[in-house]
């Protein structure tokens, strides 16, 4: 059994990750972090969060105790400072501190790179890291691994981003460099089987996926599962400065940790040996799965996203172009009605066909009509039934996605588009009365998709807000007429319904 394990970097991408596996196979864990309040809403009952700071050897003591296995999952990559310092510091407290405590073994990921050759500032620092780790522990268990391929990783975010904007790409000698790439799960799983593994000294596990390849062959599978086409133009000039700048410009990368990166990527990062696939039993997945696991993997997520836990309630979003989920596009806004659930409800589901979309259905006339010049299905399909939904309901140019009344409905867009979209209504419960959210989920294909989507965005702006005020006006409306009607035949002398206690239900 390995025990408690304490986890360092849950904050994080893939400590994140690591941590769900975690409480997922019922795995004690500990979390160390210096922003105790970032992962109270993340853990299960049985997972603690301690405070704790690795460049403050004195908070670590309480974190340690009683633990058998811990993880280190921390670098300092987007630090101001001297990064590869404060890395040195920071694995000298945490190994001196976890061999005090009579911890059994450490867990380490860092980065591959032949040692040999003249390495990056940022991939030296994490070999040297290891180095560091196990000057002070007996049992460090090393994994060195290359791109990790998984939505939300920021090599995978870099490639998204060049690949989605620009058609034509100015490609810096970097971008022929080989790697092997890793999936996410397959990274998991290897950090996951290290916990079984049996006593012993430190050791190196050089980890990747079947393929090298280069980030270009990268992007390209990516355009291709995409259905984009993209040309590359070698440019050998661009510095690793002027290509962290451009990533600054055309990815969501901070210039500063896109210059690491960048810099780190003129190595050439490939496993040297086979010690990984013979002590574990993972058997990692080629880059086209790797790519098309992590887009699937998006869709699920985002299937399942309530974008109320996801967006502020505090009513419409200010940011130009709406917020940016992976390669999503999202425009959300709320309203709030003083009427119960069921009956804010009551417009959305009865919304288009006769109905209307409550706000320039001339314009949405015009859209369907554009729509059918296209080859699309136009606004002619109308809807099944003008009360009531089920998923998979023909509705105008959509299709019902998602139906839980009296809270949400989510419509897949059907009409010809540069992307997939979505149009979503979500209702939940007030201080008074109900909230309505109204998001549009854009997910561009392209720069065409990016140029349609704020090309039009204006025209958003006005149609969803005034469709929402109308639903909300619709809502209110109703209720006041329910209640009206109510009022005149309780003056007819027939009997309202009446709750236990004799009140008015």
């Amino acid at each position: 059994m390995h025990g408690l394990v304490l986890l360092t970097g849950a904050t994080g991408y893939i400590g994140g990750r690591l941590l769900s596996l975690l409480q997922e196979h019922g795995v004690p864990v500990r979390c160390l972090t210096r922003r105790p309040e970032a992962l109270v809403t993340r853990v299960t009952s049985t997972t603690e969060i301690v405070a704790g700071d690795v460049l403050e050897p004195g908070s670590l003591v309480d974190g340690f105790k009683g633990v058998k296995t811990a993880f280190y999952l921390i670098h300092s990559m987007g630090a101001d400072r001297d990064f590869e310092e404060e890395d040195k510091i920071a694995a000298t407290n945490f190994s001196k501190a976890a061999a005090n405590a009579g911890v059994s073994r450490i867990i380490y990921l860092g980065g591959l790179g032949n040692p040999d050759h003249k390495l990056s500032k940022h991939l030296r620092s994490r070999q040297e890291t290891g180095d560091v780790l196990r000057a002070y522990h007996p049992c460090i268990v090393e994994f060195r691994a290359s791109i990790v391929i998984g939505s939300g990783s920021l090599s995978f975010e870099m490639i998204r981003a060049l690949v989605e904007r620009l058609p034509i790409m100015i490609c810096p000698r970097w971008v022929h460099v080989e790697a092997q790439p890793i999936a996410i799960e397959d990274l998991l799983d290897y950090l996951m089987s290290a916990l079984e593994l049996p006593a012993g000294p430190s050791q190196v596990y050089e980890i990747g996926g079947p393929d090298q390849v280069s980030y270009g062959q990268i992007m390209q599978e990516y355009a291709h599962q995409r259905g984009l086409i993209r040309w590359m133009i070698p440019v050998p000039l661009l510095t690793p400065y002027l290509s962290s700048l451009w990533l600054g410009l055309v990815t969501p990368l901070y210039a500063r940790v896109g210059r690491k990166l960048v810099e780190s990527l003129r190595n050439p990062t490939l496993v040297s040996n086979n010690l990984a696939e013979t002590t574990f039993s993972v058997r990692p997945r080629s880059v086209r799965a790797a790519i098309s696991r992590a887009l699937l993997n998006e869709d699920h997520e985002f299937a399942e996203t309530r974008w109320s836990d996801a967006l502020s309630s505090a009513g419409p979003r200010q940011t130009w172009g709406g917020e940016r989920f992976g390669s999503r596009l999202v425009d959300s806004r709320t309203i709030t009605v003083n009427v119960p659930p069921e009956k804010a409800f009551a417009p959305i589901r009865r919304i288009g066909g006769r109905t209307g979309w409550y706000y320039g259905n001339w314009l949405w006339s015009l859209r369907g009509f554009f729509d059918l010049l296209v080859g699309g299905v136009g606004v002619r399909r109308g809807r099944r039934d003008p009360e009531n939904l089920n998923v998979g309901d023909p509705l105008d140019f959509w299709r019902v996605e998602q139906y839980e009344p009296p809270h949400r409905v989510r419509l897949h867009a059907e009409m010809k588009l540069p992307g997939r979209a979505w149009l979503e209504f979500e209702v939940t419960p007030a201080e008074q009365g109900s909230t309505i959210r109204q998001t549009a989920i854009f997910d561009p294909r392209g720069l065409l998709g990016l140029v349609y989507w704020y090309g039009i965005y204006p025209l958003h702006q006005c149609v969803f807000a005034g469709m929402l005020r109308n639903i909300a006006r619709a809502a209110i409306r109703a209720d006041r007429d329910s209640r009206t009607t109510n009022q005149e035949t309780a003056g007819d002398g027939i009997p309202l319904a009446t709750g236990p206690s004799g009140g008015m239900r």
